[in-house]
């Protein structure tokens, strides 16, 4: 039975975290590492740490000094890896018992170098909101039908807390970008990794996936919030000139130099937009291209709001009107 090291990181996590530590340390696969880095808590968090290592041994606890937010801290939990297998947690969820089971057998039944499943979305409470977050958040289709780099560039289909990975491939994705809100290190992991193996799923929920007032990323759509076109639109672009600045500025991860060259000229395509407040006629073979693995509807909706805003508010009132 193959050693799993799970990486969990803590900040004042003490209203759920009793909960998780529950879910994990009870799973059906029971041969694992459960390291911890709390990030400067300053509620009861380490308090109860410190309760559950006292009664379990497979605890490893490790305080930061100065915080360090919660990329790099999940960074600092990659460098301790010592296993062939790692997997990431969050500390307001629930794992379904046989998650660490499944993720395992998965990996390794077909030698995959990455693995992640579908979240059930709950609330605080823990009522079921949604089955399938890959469904509410249209990522179905893409997962079922691409699943590769390609599909992974433009956007992100794979959650964090899911993930089951090689320890050997660390070493490609490290140091963690930590330069935009936009690119975290779920994203990056997959992406990467993605270039050099297999990555593969489980269309099954393995996580009861929280969502509450504390969460730092949640499966609520920040554009929902939005008003106007033009916030919605900005947002689009400021989101995908951080995504390529990141990968600009880590090109040296990228092995093909075409998409090397892809993201300097995605980069500029999105900087041309945000000059262009009515229509743009430039660069829509690009934007194809961007776009090709997404749905045909999302797709649309982008080009629309991207290249013809003008349009997109006269849709937008429209649609305003009719509720």
């Amino acid at each position: 039975m193959e050693k799993v090291d799970i990486l969990l990181a803590t900040y004042n996590g003490e209203k759920y975290l009793k909960e998780q530590l529950d879910s994990i340390l009870n799973q059906t696969y029971s041969n694992f590492r459960l390291l911890i880095s709390d990030d400067c808590s300053t509620d009861n968090t380490k308090k109860i740490l410190e309760k559950y290592r006292s009664n379990d041994n497979r605890i490893e606890l490790y305080y930061q000094k100065e915080n360090l937010g919660v990329i790099k801290n999940f960074e600092f939990l990659l460098k301790k890896v010592e296993n062939n297998y790692y997997m990431f947690a969050d500390q307001d969820d629930i794992w379904k018992k046989y998650k660490i089971e499944k993720s395992i057998k998965k990996i390794q039944d077909e030698n995959c170098d990455l693995v992640y499943s579908d979240l059930e979305v709950v609330d605080e409470n823990l009522n079921t909101k949604y089955e399938s977050y890959w469904k509410l958040k249209g990522f179905y289709r893409k997962i079922k039908k691409y699943n590769n780099f390609e599909s992974l560039y433009l956007n992100n289909f794979v959650t964090g807390c899911t993930i089951i990975s090689k320890k050997e491939l660390i070493n490609k994705v490290l140091p963690l970008p930590n330069i935009s809100k936009y690119v975290l290190h779920d994203y990056w992991l997959a992406l990467i990794i993605s270039q050099y193996g297999k990555i593969s799923y489980i269309e099954e929920p393995l996580i009861k996936y929280r969502q509450h007032k504390s969460n730092n990323i949640g499966s609520k759509k920040k554009s929902s919030e939005l008003k106007s076109i033009d916030e919605i639109r900005n947002l689009f672009i400021e989101v995908k000139k951080e995504h390529f600045k990141v990968f600009i500025e880590n090109e040296d991860k990228f092995i093909d130099d075409k998409v090397k060259s892809l993201n300097k000229k995605a980069l500029n395509y999105y900087e041309m937009l945000e000059k262009k407040k009515n229509i743009n006629f430039k660069n829509w073979t690009l934007f194809l291209k961007l776009y090709k693995y997404e749905g045909f509807s999302y797709k649309m909706q982008n080009f629309v709001i991207l290249n013809m805003p003008i349009i997109a508010r006269i849709l937008f009132k429209f649609k305003n009107s009719c509720k």
